[in-house]
C-alpha cells in the first residue's frame, strides 16, 4: 500500500502518546493531558482503520492461496477482495491530515447586519437554530454576551457550545461548525413591512475554535486595554448603576472584545478574555492557512467572513448554500435545528476536495 510509510508513522505516535497518557505525570498539566488526548483520538482512526485493512487483506491473500485446492474459497474470494479495497479506501481516507481542531470546543457570534430591525430577529432566528442544533447534538450551550434589539431580535450575541466530556475530533463542536462562519442572507416579508414586500437583509456569523486553557494562547498583559463603563440595553438604556460592562483591546492586533451580560465585573473580564483567546487562537491558524499551500486549505471554510453563504428563503420554505449547492425545502425544520444535512454537505464537500489534493501530491 502506498501509504504505509505514513501510517507506520501513525501507529508508532499513537503508541507513543498512549504510553505518555499512562504517566501520572503528564496529568497534572491539564492543557498537555487534552492535547494528548485529542491527538490520540484522531490516531485512533487511523489505527482502527489500518487494523481492518490488515484483517481484509490477510483474508483475501488467504483465500487466494486455496483457491487452487478448494473451490469454495475461489468462490468467497471476490467478495474478500472488494472487502479488502473497501477497508483499504477507509484507511486513504482517514490518512488525509484533519484540522487538528476538530475536536475543540467554539465560541459562536452572531451579528445583526444591513436591514435594522428585520436582521436582527433574523439573528435571533439564527441563534435559536444553532441552539436547537446544539441540543439534537448533546452539547451546552452558555450565552456569554448579548444586546437585544427592541423588537426582541439580537443585535450581537456571543455564545460558547460545548461538548460533554471527550469527543472524537469527527464529533467535535469545532469540526460541524467551523462552516458556519459567514454571511448569512435572509428573504421575507419584515414584521414592519405593512405592504407585504419581501425584503432581503443578513446577518453575520463568525466561529472560532476556543483555547482549552491559557497555555493555548500566551497573552501579555502589557498588550491589553481594559476599559470600564455601564452596561446598556435596548435603545441604549443604562441597565446597571455600576461600571461592570468590560471592553477589552488587544494593542498587537487591534481586536476588541466588549462583554456586559454579567453584573459582576470580573467575571465580563473572564468571559472577555475566553473570547479575546479564541480569536486570537483563529488569528494565528488563518496565518498559518495562508501560509500553507493551496491545495491544504479548505475549500469550504474559507478566512473571508464576508462571504455569503448562504441564503434563507421563507417564502419559499427554501435554504441555499452557495458553496456546496446544497438545496433543500425545509427551512422551518432548519431554524428549528434540524441543520444536520447542511452541515453534511459541507464536510462532504471539503473532504473530498482534501482527498483530491492528496491524490494530486501523492
Amino acid at each position: 500500500m502506498e501509504q504505509l510509510d505514513a501510517v507506520e508513522a501513525a501507529l508508532a505516535e499513537h503508541a507513543q502518546i498512549e504510553r505518555d497518557l499512562s504517566d501520572p505525570a503528564v496529568h497534572a498539566d491539564a492543557g498537555r493531558a487534552r492535547r494528548l488526548g485529542r491527538r490520540y483520538a484522531e490516531l485512533g482512526r487511523v489505527v482502527q482503520a489500518y487494523r481492518a485493512w490488515r484483517k481484509a487483506a490477510d483474508d483475501a491473500q488467504a483465500a487466494a492461496e486455496l483457491a487452487d485446492e478448494d473451490p469454495a474459497f475461489a468462490d468467497e474470494l471476490p467478495a474478500l477482495r472488494a472487502a479488502a479495497d473497501e477497508a483499504a479506501e477507509r484507511l486513504r481516507r482517514v490518512l488525509v491530515p484533519r484540522d487538528p481542531d476538530d475536536a475543540r470546543d467554539v465560541i459562536l457570534e452572531i451579528k445583526a447586519g444591513e436591514g435594522g430591525e428585520e436582521s436582527a430577529l433574523f439573528a435571533g432566528d439564527l441563534l435559536r437554530m444553532y441552539t436547537r442544533y446544539a441540543e439534537r447534538q448533546g452539547w451546552a450551550v452558555q450565552v456569554l454576551d448579548s444586546t437585544a434589539s427592541d423588537l426582541g431580535g439580537v443585535k450581537d450575541v456571543q455564545v460558547a457550545i460545548k461538548a460533554r466530556g471527550a469527543t472524537t475530533p469527527e464529533d467535535g463542536v469545532w469540526a460541524h461548525l467551523k462552516y458556519e462562519g459567514g454571511v448569512h442572507r435572509v428573504q421575507r416579508v419584515p414584521v414592519t413591512e405593512s405592504q407585504g414586500r419581501i425584503h432581503t437583509s443578513a446577518a453575520g456569523v463568525m466561529v472560532f475554535p476556543e483555547a482549552d486553557d491559557e497555555g493555548d494562547v500566551e497573552i501579555d498583559q502589557n498588550d491589553l486595554r481594559i476599559d470600564v463603563y455601564r452596561s446598556s440595553g435596548p435603545g441604549g438604556q443604562s441597565v446597571n448603576t455600576t461600571d461592570s460592562a468590560v471592553r477589552i483591546t488587544h494593542l498587537p492586533t487591534g481586536i476588541v472584545v466588549s462583554m456586559q451580560n454579567e453584573k459582576s465585573q470580573l467575571q465580563n473580564r473572564e468571559q472577555a478574555l475566553r473570547v479575546l483567546r479564541a480569536r486570537l487562537l483563529a488569528a494565528r491558524q488563518e496565518e498559518a492557512a495562508a501560509a500553507a499551500s493551496e491545495a491544504r486549505r479548505s475549500q469550504v471554510r474559507t478566512v473571508d467572513r464576508s462571504e455569503r453563504i448562504r441564503t434563507y428563503n421563507f417564502p419559499e420554505n427554501r435554504i441555499a448554500d452557495h458553496r456546496t449547492g446544497y438545496k433543500a425545502y425545509n427551512l422551518d425544520q432548519v431554524l428549528d435545528g434540524d441543520l444536520g444535512p447542511v452541515v453534511a454537505s459541507a464536510v462532504e464537500a471539503d473532504e473530498a476536495a482534501q482527498l483530491a489534493a492528496a491524490g494530486g501530491h501523492a
